[in-house]
């Protein structure tokens, strides 16, 4: 009688331990499978972090920031005479926009100029307004009448490349730019006739010419130092013509 009581007590036994290592083991399963969540958690939350707070790529990506860095801002510290480098100019942004008065008769040349504009500066254009209406030009208030798109950072310095370095000598005729387009406090505007001359436009597709305004906004805040550092960027400006208030 004691025989069968020992072994109903040994399965028993063995039961549980099975039970025991199964339960471990389940265990085990979940806490692995609720570590990944955690970690691509985190990594997806990193990444929309970034997205959210509008963060762009670092400016050290940029061809010419590095050109900047390494041999623009010693130039400049020289031609300038100033030794500390947070004193030197330096581009703050650029803003690039087209006003399409044509706009007002037809709704389809604005979308047709912020699509191009977004292509161009590799960022979402925005719609401008106007701020009243004139019954001259059957214009309304809020109505939209141009874009622009606002460019810093690494984008910033791209465009800047890819313009001095393509856009500019696709224009017909070209001889340089004004050196007199300067505001006076270092800010510097460029205008384009034809947005086509950007190699990132097809043609076929854009077929209505459009002109653009681009300017450059330094924290130089005298036009001389200004020009200094858009000439070492390699801005061509025509020669032979004084600039104003020049000797």
């Amino acid at each position: 009688m004691a025989e069968p009581k020992k072994k109903d007590t040994d399965k028993a036994d063995k039961a549980d331990k099975a039970a025991a290592k199964a339960e471990k083991a389940e265990k085990a399963e979940k806490a692995a499978a609720k570590a990944g969540k955690s970690a691509a958690k985190a990594d997806k939350g990193s990444g929309k972090g970034k997205a959210d707070k509008g963060e762009q790529l670092p400016v050290a990506k940029a061809r010419l920031y590095e050109l900047y860095k390494q041999q623009i801002l010693p130039q400049l510290a020289e031609k300038l005479g100033r030794t500390n480098p947070m004193n030197l100019p330096r581009l703050s942004k650029i803003v690039i926009n087209m006003g399409v008065g044509s706009a007002i008769a037809d709704k389809k040349f604005l979308e047709d100029s912020v699509n191009a504009l977004t292509q161009i500066a590799g960022q979402k254009a925005v719609i401008t307004k106007a701020r009243k209406s004139i019954a001259g030009f059957k214009l309304r208030e809020g109505q939209g009448i141009g874009c622009k798109v606002t460019l810093r950072g690494a984008r910033m310095y791209e465009f800047m490349d890819r313009l001095l370095t393509l856009v500019l000598p696709r224009v017909r005729d070209f001889r340089g730019v004004s050196p007199k387009a300067f505001d006076g406090l270092g800010n510097y505007s460029l205008g384009l006739t034809e947005y086509l001359v950007f190699p990132e436009l097809n043609p076929d597709k854009f077929t209505r010419s459009q002109g653009m305004n681009v300017v450059f906004v330094t924290t130089a805040g005298k036009d001389d130092d200004a020009r200094e550092m858009l000439k070492l960027f390699g801005m061509p400006f025509r020669e032979g013509q004084k600039s104003p208030g020049a000797a």
